[in-house]
């Protein structure tokens, strides 16, 4: 009674973490994790606390906690696998399962170093399978070894290309806004004496790149966890940046010249994914409901004025009309109160202050 027990925990152990590495590698959904994305939650929480103690080297430390998390999913499912395979060994030691050499031992060291090497090619053990329904336990576990393999390999690869095409994104945002990653530069940039025709290719760009991010945050929730010092490559400051820089293309810009732009398909569609992925990680990653939008308080609002105020000058200077009527700036702080609840609860998260995410607008407090 005992032996069938101990086999069937092993299975257990193992079909449960197979479970979860098909649902963090091949299904791919954010929040669908069993094992996994606890151990990263609790890995980040850890890697925050130390963090905060490092000081100066705050940022430093917090940079190394996605490579962690992604060795501990390596450690974690191996050492289940190897669990659940020396359960299902272990009652068989002596008999079912013999060493090549000598006495065969019956501890469950022994067992767990013969499960661990069946689940490399057989032959490769120490240890021989003597009954046809051991040599498919051999069979099956060294199949499953080398899928699982394989699986975390390519994932553990394709999560470092979509961490390099999230920075590039962060990069782009930043080099547009010519290094101040401050909307009123990036759209005075982007459509110098108001000719925005060239300029909403680049809208485009950073439209298809953000709907991309979006739904490479949903195969690879673990990017999540992958905190560089620069914060231009953090999500939260690329949605902003791409929030704030809507907001003001909907509120400020003026004349005829510029009209079809507030109602362009790439602009509305940087509008929505920006919000989707903001409130997709926030849903993901943090406790409670989103926040709802709000008036901003009378500090926050005249903050933003400033910031508003600020932005049209600069847009004005590059030759593009600009409204400058209390409705404009009105419609602004409108736009503002719907997405800046989610950043400002976001940035946080992510160990970001919202006076990195947003220096200008800090600037104008």
């Amino acid at each position: 009674m005992v032996s069938v027990l101990e086999r069937m925990s092993g299975v257990l152990v193992m079909g449960i973490v197979l479970l979860d590495v098909f649902l963090t590698v091949l299904y791919a959904r954010i929040g669908t994790g069993l094992i996994a994305d606890r151990a990263a939650h609790l890995t980040w929480m850890a890697f925050r606390r130390a963090a905060e103690a490092a000081g100066s080297h705050r940022g430093a430390v917090l940079s190394f906690c996605g490579p962690v998390i992604l060795l501990l999913y390596v450690l974690l499912w191996a050492i289940g696998l190897t669990l659940g395979a020396g359960l299902i060994i272990h009652p068989g030691l002596g008999a079912d399962v013999q060493a090549s050499n000598g006495p065969t031992p019956t501890d469950l060291l022994t067992a767990l170093y013969a499960g661990g090497s069946s689940m490399a090619i057989v032959g490769a053990s120490d240890f021989r399978p003597a009954t046809d329904a051991y040599r498919l336990v051999y069979l099956v576990n060294s199949l499953i070894g080398v899928s699982v393999t394989s699986l975390v390999l390519t994932y553990v690869m394709q999560v470092y290309g979509a961490l390099r095409q999230r920075n590039a994104l962060g990069l782009q945002f930043h080099l547009l806004s010519a290094g101040t990653s401050d909307a009123g530069e990036l759209l005075a940039r982007l459509g110098p004496s108001g000719q925005f025709s060239a300029g909403y290719s680049h809208l485009i760009s950073l439209g298809d790149a953000m709907a991309a991010m979006k739904e490479t945050h949903h195969f690879y929730p673990v990017l999540f966890y992958f905190r560089f010092q620069k914060p231009y490559y953090a999500v939260s400051a690329q949605a902003y940046l791409a929030l704030d820089t809507v907001s003001l293309i909907r509120s400020t810009l003026a004349g005829e010249d510029t009209a079809w732009l507030k109602e362009a398909a790439a602009v509305e569609a940087l509008w929505r994914v920006a919000q989707m992925l903001v409130v997709t990680l926030e849903t993901t990653f943090l406790p409670g409901d989103p926040p709802t939008a709000n008036a901003l308080d009378p500090r926050e609002q005249q903050r933003w004025r400033t910031h508003w105020e600020r932005a049209a000058t600069r847009l004005a200077e590059a030759g593009i009309a600009v409204a400058r009527k209390e409705a404009a700036a009105q419609a602004y702080l409108d736009l503002r109160a719907q997405w800046w609840p989610h950043i400002a609860r976001l940035a946080p998260a992510m160990a970001y202050r919202t006076t990195e995410i947003d220096e200008r607008g800090s600037e104008a407090s």
